[in-house]
């Protein structure tokens, strides 16, 4: 990290200009509607703390509420820079800026903190408020600074930063932060390009297409298709859809699905507007099948990531004990002293902890910070060991797409699949991380491994400086190890026998272990016991559908009766485990009823077929929501809310849909798959498609700690094919940072509520279990290639 870095706190594409015209859904406040007058106003976001902690601001390592203030407390011993309480904010070129605020410390401290206003990399850290240096005393005093902004920067760093080694420990609190200057932020306006709403990547050439065209026309407009040359190839009529609620849009939809010669440089023309190019070609989604697991190795912990297999991506393995990381090969348990333990206590529960510690080494980090979290990794590992499976009974699968050597991995070439050795780097930990024989809770699994506090952004995992902590076991993880590890152990059986084995004497132990203890539940998060826990709580205290999903996996493994009665006594097995929200890490009987639908088993036929029949069901709602949808994805939740992570909704629908063409050969599904994906390549409100790499304008600057470009730009951006969490509805009251400063007491209507920043941890972040069924539909739609003879394809459909 470059010294006067102010960090933040959490949570192949041929067309070079995809690299610069995303900057125009940033959040800088010099991209919003130009105001006529200029007078005072106040920059600061929650600069009294009445709305808690995280709005507006970043504290770190320890953050509290003292007094009303916000307060940051800093070990002895602590570095430079390794503490700050902070807040990004615009400046204007040549406007005079006036800094108040009151601050104590505790105790009295002289020198180690320093107050400053400063610019990024990109500016080498423009100082546009010198940095002070003041002596803060016991008692709350009043700070008054001044300075001229030397040029526009719309996300400077106001920051009470550690400035020095500190040789004693203090706590630092700031309340009333008020920055009158500048001009009044008028309301945000994104910049969304063209009217005419395409995939910007690409449509299959017998496949369907379709387009969105926003407009304020109420009947029926032109449209036309022109190739690279400009000359028009197929025209046609819109079809006016009316407001669509999702967007507060008026919308005509194009279909061009007639159009079935390939090409590049294809563009659509209604209403005076013109899209942005797209292809008509298969290749993408075969190499989006290649990019879409990238994210898995790049995100490995406790291991080098080699630079020749992931260029640009290279780094020092993570969380190994070299200092100053403290590293996950002895790892404690939760001190009877953390603040997570109050937590546990106003569950209901008794306080936890263990005498020993583990090595936990190895899997994947989440997401944007240095956390592991099993339940997050079990639908991760199930979803991506699915898309395997798929590959041996599908009819339309490509059987050698998912072999070994198809991704540039260290394992490639070892004689097993590459997507088996991605997974096994999870499932290796997930072994780590049950407790072993002879201890308390024995075969149980520890709920995650993560910092003691959050840290900042960007920072490598090897110079991670937290400690890392396990937390109690709980039902759900033990669940999650269970089910996966009945799931590995079948598909390794003919690769690696005696892995195969251990993992599934591993899932008889876990599923043992949690039916004698069905209730450990992770308590849900609270600021004000725990106000920075470093880690997400990932709480869940209904485990049934993680007692369904363990035990049909160890039926379609054994084959045992015991595990077939568990499944059809399950209650789940006769519940709709297919919202229209869709399914996620916290309700996973879907994983369950997917395999038992395709998995070759000894469920009887009526069984089988009644089963097979809640998937298509599902499908039929799916594509019926779909259909009222003017943009075309494969989700409408009831109540028109975005959740968090939309986007991992999206495609886990889709993959109920394309488990449903799967069953029973029909056209309509397989379209309805394809059509999702046009909304997640561009094809949306915003003009953007959510995967990196993919389109003309696509995000990436998501929320990440190794992924921090925007930040640093010696760092890169997500790896090609990363997926980011997309529209969450509540976004402007959850505490993002960005997002609260831009929507405010409005909020934001759903399909706007997002921006492709560093910041917006809410709508921005990156997970290994959004990326996994991005990673099954990329396999599924280029499986699809109508080029196969005999393998189906759209000129084989029904």
């Amino acid at each position: 990290m470059r010294r006067n870095h102010v960090p933040t706190h959490p949570r192949r594409r041929r067309r070079t200009r995809a690299l610069t015209a995303v900057t125009a859904l940033l959040a800088p406040a010099t991209l919003l509607l130009t105001p006529t007058a200029a007078h005072a106003a106040d920059q600061i976001v929650n600069g009294d703390f009445a709305q808690g902690l995280t709005t507006g601001w970043t504290i770190y390592p320890t953050a509290s509420l003292q007094d009303g203030a916000g307060c940051m407390t800093v070990p002895a011993g602590s570095g430079a820079y390794s503490a700050a309480i902070q807040q990004e904010i615009p400046l204007i070129a040549g406007e005079e800026y006036h800094l108040s605020f009151r601050a104590r410390a505790t105790p009295a401290t002289e020198g180690p903190v320093r107050v400053i206003v400063q610019g990024g990399a990109d500016v080498n850290y423009l100082e546009f408020l010198p940095a002070k240096k003041p002596a803060f005393g016991s008692e709350f005093t009043q700070y008054d600074y001044y300075f001229t902004a030397s040029q526009d920067y719309p996300n400077a760093q106001l920051a009470f930063q550690q400035d020095i080694v500190n040789p004693a420990g203090y706590t630092l609190c700031v309340d009333d932060v008020v920055l009158e200057g500048g001009v009044e932020a008028p309301p945000y306006v994104p910049e969304t390009g063209p009217r005419v709403r395409v995939n910007q990547e690409t449509y299959l050439p017998k496949g369907p297409k379709g387009a969105t065209l926003v407009t304020e026309s109420t009947t029926a407009l032109p449209w036309e298709l022109k190739d690279a040359s400009g000359a028009t190839v197929a025209k046609g009529r819109t079809t006016p859809r009316g407001v669509d609620p999702s967007a507060a849009l008026n919308v005509h939809t194009i279909d061009f699905s007639r159009y079935t010669k390939g090409g590049t440089g294809f563009t659509l023309v209604a209403d005076g507007e013109t899209s942005y190019p797209f292809d008509i070609d298969a290749a993408a989604y075969e190499r989006l099948r290649d990019d879409s697991m990238t994210f898995f190795y790049t995100n490995r912990s406790g291991t080098p990531i080699s630079d020749e297999l992931a260029p640009g991506y290279g780094r020092e393995a993570g969380h190994v004990g070299v200092a100053p990381n403290q590293g996950d090969t002895a790892v404690p348990c939760q001190s009877l002293t953390d603040d997570s333990q109050k937590i546990l206590v106003a569950q209901g529960d008794e306080p936890w902890t263990c005498d020993y510690t583990t090595d936990v080494t190895g899997g994947w980090y989440d997401a944007g910070d240095h956390g592991k979290y099993v339940v997050n990794g079990g639908i991760a590992v199930g979803q991506l060991l699915q898309q395997y499976e798929r590959s041996l009974h599908a009819r339309t699968a490509d059987r050698g797409a998912l072999a070994d050597g198809t991704l540039s991995i260290p394992e490639s070439g070892n004689g097993v699949p590459d997507v088996l050795d991605e997974a096994r780097w999870e499932l290796e930990w997930f072994l780590k991380m049950q407790v072993q024989p002879g201890r308390p809770l024995a075969g149980t699994v520890f709920h995650k491994v993560a910092d003691v506090d959050w840290t900042g952004l960007p920072l490598d995992p090897a110079a991670d400086p937290q400690p890392r902590v396990l937390y109690r076991p709980s039902t759900a993880a033990t669940l999650n190890v269970a089910a996966t590890a009945a799931q590995g152990a079948r598909l390794f059986a003919k690769h690696d026998k005696a892995f195969s084995q251990r993992l599934l004497a591993a899932a008889r132990t876990a599923y043992a272990a949690a039916k004698a203890n069905p209730a450990l539940f992770a308590p849900a998060p609270d600021a004000t016991l725990d106000p920075n826990p470093g880690s997400g709580p990932y709480n869940d205290d209904d485990v049934s559908d993680e007692f369904y999903w363990a035990a049909a996996e160890l039926f379609l493994t054994t084959g045992e009766k015991q595990f077939r009665a568990d499944v059809l006594s399950s209650p789940v097995h006769t519940a709709d485990v297919f919202p229209a929200e869709g399914f996620d890490w916290g309700h996973v009987g879907a994983l369950a009823r997917l395999d038992l639908a395709t998995v070759p088993s000894r469920l009887g036929k009526r069984e089988v077929r009644a089963v097979q029949r809640s998937v298509v069901q599902a499908a039929d709602r799916y594509l019926a929501d779909q259909a009222s949808q003017p943009f075309g994805q494969v989700y409408a939740p009831e109540d028109g809310q975005y959740v968090w992570g939309s986007n991992a909704q999206i495609l886990s629908n889709t993959q109920v849909v394309g488990t449903a063409y799967d069953l029973t050969g029909k056209d309509v599904y397989r379209d309805g798959v394809v059509r999702s994906m046009d909304y997640l390549f561009g094809r949306n409100a915003l003009n953007n498609s959510y995967v990196t790499g993919y389109g003309d304008v696509y995000s990436k600057n998501q929320h990440s700690r190794m992924y921090a470009n925007q930040l640093d730009p010696s760092l890169p951006n997500p790896p090609a094919g990363t997926v980011a969490g997309g529209p969450y509805s509540p976004t402007a009251t959850s505490g993002d940072p960005v997002t609260a400063a831009l929507f405010g007491e409005d909020g934001c209507v759903a399909q706007f509520c997002y921006v492709d920043d560093i910041g917006s941890w809410s709508t921005n972040e990156i997970t290994i279990n959004w990326n996994a069924p991005l990673a099954w539909v990329a396999s599924f739609i280029a499986d699809q290639d109508s080029g196969r003879d005999g393998r189906g394809g759209w000129h084989h459909g029904r």
